[in-house]
């Protein structure tokens, strides 16, 4: 299976793609799952508006909108990441945007592996789980 890579975005450009994906299938061979088809779309915070609003109905922007399609342990899906987002959320947490960019990467999948962040509950396990998977990051090559 695959995870790919696409954008409708100018003057962006994701490095390490290979290195991504090899940190994306360890995190969900972590859990037992295995590696569908995830497809990862870097767009503007208006594609994403777009997307929210037709269909989710939320009319506000996000930095991620992830669509599950996991079936059995084939952990598939689509995510769609507003790069705008990112940049504003790396601004306004002080962090580099490199390390927000694979924050929110590592946020998709953890969607797919049935990771919920609507509750604070969830929303404190989910940002453990991101914790985890960016020092996990630092041991791929």
């Amino acid at each position: 299976m695959a995870i790919t890579f696409s954008k409708n975005i100018e003057g962006f450009n994701l490095s390490d793609k290979e290195r991504i994906k090899k940190w994306l299938t360890a995190i969900i061979q972590e859990q037992g799952k295995r590696v569908g088809m995830i497809g990862y779309l870097f767009c503007d915070d208006e594609y994403i508006l777009d997307a929210n609003q037709r269909y989710l109905n939320h009319d506000t922007y996000t930095d991620i909108i992830t669509f599950d399609y996991v079936e059995g342990d084939f952990v598939s899906g689509d995510i769609m990441i507003s790069v705008d987002r990112v940049g504003e959320n790396a601004e306004k947490f002080g962090v580099p945007f490199a390390d927000e960019l694979h924050r929110v990467i590592a946020h998709g999948v953890l969607h797919l592996l049935g990771q919920g962040d609507k509750t604070e509950e969830e929303a404190n396990i989910m940002r453990q789980k991101e914790n985890k998977a960016l020092a996990k990051y630092q041991e791929i090559n």
